[in-house]
């Protein structure tokens, strides 16, 4: 039996992202054996993928990992994660291999000179060609989330006013800089006009009931009360999704919600935003254009360097409404 072992530890997007790999994968070669290593903290992400045979953890003490991955003598190893964990796991096991471009050279030259050198290609299609010697061809079918019965979240749990729609609200995001400070994020709310359903973890527990507060009764806030698994239940449900650039926002489009994506810091071009092929009126990205500081990082900071924060404050939360309520009135 031919056997695969696909690496990518971490986040919550990016192994969102590499569902495709995996189905592609498992449709070219059917009768293979699939594995995928990942960290403990993701292991929900890829357990419930019928596409995937085995799932492995890497823990704090990997040698005893490393013995058993090696007995298991992979035909082929995927790296989408390409860092050096990921390459002590190759060297390890040895064999064949091939590893994603996470072009950092190209992203240093955009962050710090402004030097547009990044192709215009989603990561998507940039994790696939790690595969296309194996001949795997990308299907355009988006990618995959599988929740779990016992995770469903019922709409019986919803107010009544939200049981016949509603618009789900992605509050938080890892970094600060990727947020939309609280008080516009209220103002925007405020301006959107229809039930809301506010998620987040436990962090943006805080937030959602300030949210809660000034909206009243058409919010409601589930911010740190559900799991992955439940908060993509409700992703599903929704009639749009209103998020920051965070792994809700990749979880919205492998159920091809519409998507209003909220951009600060971070920027389309490093080929993450959401993933929905062959749709082109589902989907609206609010930024902020013409900022010489952005993109200030490829990932964010806890504040903004320069101070000013612009690249939230400057958003037209008018227009970003406009947009939730038009996707809204179409489904």
């Amino acid at each position: 039996m031919t056997r695969f072992l696909i690496i990518r530890f971490s986040s919550i997007g990016d192994i969102v992202l590499t569902t495709p790999v995996v189905r592609t994968l498992k449709a070219r070669y059917p009768d293979a054996a699939i594995h995928f290593l990942t960290k403990p903290a993701f292991r929900s992400l890829v357990e419930t993928n019928p596409h995937i045979d085995k799932v492995w953890l890497w823990e704090d003490k990997p040698a005893e990992l490393l013995r058993q991955l090696k007995a298991e003598k992979f035909d082929f190893i995927i790296d989408l994660h390409h860092n050096l964990r990921s390459q002590r796991v190759k060297l390890a096991l040895g064999g064949k291999s091939g590893s994603f471009n996470k072009l950092n050279v190209e992203k240093y030259l955009y962050v710090n000179f402004r030097l547009k050198r990044l192709p215009d290609v989603h990561i998507v299609d940039r994790y696939l060609e790690t595969v296309k010697s194996l001949g795997v061809k990308n299907d355009g079918q988006g990618l995959d989330f599988f929740i779990r019965p016992d995770e469903q979240v019922e709409l019986s749990r919803l107010p009544e006013m939200h049981r016949k729609g509603f618009v789900a609200v992605v509050t938080g995001a890892l970094k600060g800089t990727k947020r939309m400070p609280l008080e516009e994020l209220i103002e925007l709310c405020q301006k959107i006009n229809l039930p809301l359903v506010l998620l987040g973890g436990k962090a943006e527990r805080a937030d959602g009931a300030a949210i809660a507060t000034a909206i009243g009764e058409r919010a409601f806030n589930v911010c740190g009360e559900l799991n992955i698994g439940q908060s993509a239940s409700l992703l599903e449900q929704s009639n749009v999704v209103l998020t920051h650039d965070t792994g809700l926002m990749h979880i919205a489009a492998a159920f091809h919600k519409p998507i209003v994506s909220i951009w600060g810091n971070t920027v389309p071009e490093f080929g993450m935003y959401p993933y929905l092929p062959g749709a082109t009126d589902v989907q609206y990205i609010a930024q902020v254009s013409g900022l010489k500081c952005r993109p200030c990082s490829k990932i964010g900071y806890a504040t903004c360097p320069k101070k000013h924060f612009r690249c939230m404050r400057d958003q037209n939360l008018d227009a970003i409404a406009f947009e939730v309520r038009k996707m809204f009135t179409q489904q």
